[in-house]
């Protein structure tokens, strides 16, 4: 059920967890009847997963495959709808919230919370001045622009702003996503034990993302490089991938949960950029480096886009991933801790940082006397 609620998976009967050694099953027949009545009798809705018995050696094994379902959620029928319904976090089963089951819902109806109308506001709600600001070097936005890019829709007859509109544009947004704000500290040494930094950004996304990226650039000055000519400064953090993992984690943060900010956090050793929400439903943490890309809030993704922010869809990650290992770094890691996504950069270099062509043409140049 956690396997068909999120983004499906293999269940293998007759292995065992941590060695992996196969003891196979006695009668798989068998046990192939009662797995399928199991999941048939105590899953509402109802799930019909493929079982298939593999030979293995001498023995048998079953394998229980479950594809992500277009009915979620699913929940045990004996602990209800409310309390029964199970998501798949990395390896292991988590009941799911009110938040999280609302999530599942909308996803199955193809629809984003950031999409949605606030029926107790209207579009006064909105900053015009400011969404005005952050397009001029793209475009002049009209008012009637708001309702063409979905910052406001149409709700009973009257205009309001959409929950996007608001998180990006609001004039009051505080009180109404009061965890829409990135949590900045710079910490010394390699836990969170005493912080030298600090600092709370609280301006509207776009903003406050170059605010965020800022931060990071002035803690992460590593050193500089004296040439014959002039002075090159040396970050032992690559800002492309900085700027990658800041604007990710801010355009797919689930911004209906409530409870904690985003967070980043810079280490001795590491920069983490933590944000509420888990990989979009049908995405797995394997598929992040592949390009595979599902896009949480797709009003705030459409305006990131055309502000330029997002160059194409699922580039980001592998564009943080290229910057990393051209700096020579290690590959940028991503985790689901709890409700929460973490991308984690290492600064200890692990090779040399890769040339680029002017650099390549100079030692070609020298080389050749």
């Amino acid at each position: 059920m956690a396997f068909a609620n999120t983004a499906g998976g293999t269940l293998l009967v007759g292995v065992e967890d941590r060695s992996r050694h196969v003891r196979g099953v006695a009668d798989p027949l068998d046990v192939e009847e009662r797995l399928a009545n199991l999941v048939s009798d105590r899953i509402s809705p109802r799930i019909v997963p493929e079982i298939e018995i593999l030979p293995w050696r001498r023995t048998q094994a079953l394998a229980l495959q479950v594809h992500p379902s277009a009915s979620r959620p699913h929940h045990l029928t004996r602990e209800g709808p409310a309390g029964g319904v199970y998501v798949r976090v990395g390896s292991t089963n988590r009941r799911a919230d009110v938040e999280l089951i609302e999530e599942l819902r909308r996803f199955a109806r193809g629809e984003g919370f950031d999409e949605q109308p606030m029926p107790g506001l209207d579009s006064e709600a909105l900053d015009f001045r400011a969404a005005s600001e952050s397009f001029a070097a793209f475009r002049k936005l009209a008012r009637r622009d708001l309702e063409t890019l979905r910052l406001v829709t149409d709700h009973q007859g009257r205009k309001v702003p959409t929950v996007g509109g608001m998180i990006l544009f609001g004039t009051d947004r505080e009180r109404h996503f009061p965890d829409a704000w990135i949590q900045a500290g710079r910490f010394q040494g390699t836990d969170k034990s005493r912080i030298v930094d600090r600092v709370e950004v609280r301006t509207l996304p776009v903003r406050a993302i170059e605010e965020a990226i800022a931060f990071v650039h002035k803690h992460a000055l590593h050193g500089a490089e004296i040439g014959a000519v002039r002075r090159k400064e040396r970050w032992n953090l690559p800002p492309e991938a900085v700027r990658e993992a800041i604007i990710n984690a801010v355009a797919h943060t689930d911004y209906a949960q409530r409870g904690a900010p985003l967070r980043l956090s810079i280490f001795d050793d590491r920069l983490e950029v933590e944000n509420p929400g888990l990989l979009p439903f049908g995405l797995t943490l394997e598929d992040l480096p592949r390009g595979v890309s599902k896009l949480r809030n797709r009003l705030i993704g459409r305006i990131f886009h055309a502000l330029g922010l997002i160059e194409q869809w699922g580039s980001g990650i592998q564009r943080m991933t290229a910057a990393c290992r051209e700096a020579g770094l290690t590959p940028p890691v991503f985790e689901e801790l709890a409700t929460r996504f973490r991308v984690t950069i290492a600064t200890a270099r692990v090779g040399r940082p890769m040339l680029d062509d002017t650099d390549q043409a100079i030692l070609e140049s020298l080389a050749g006397n």
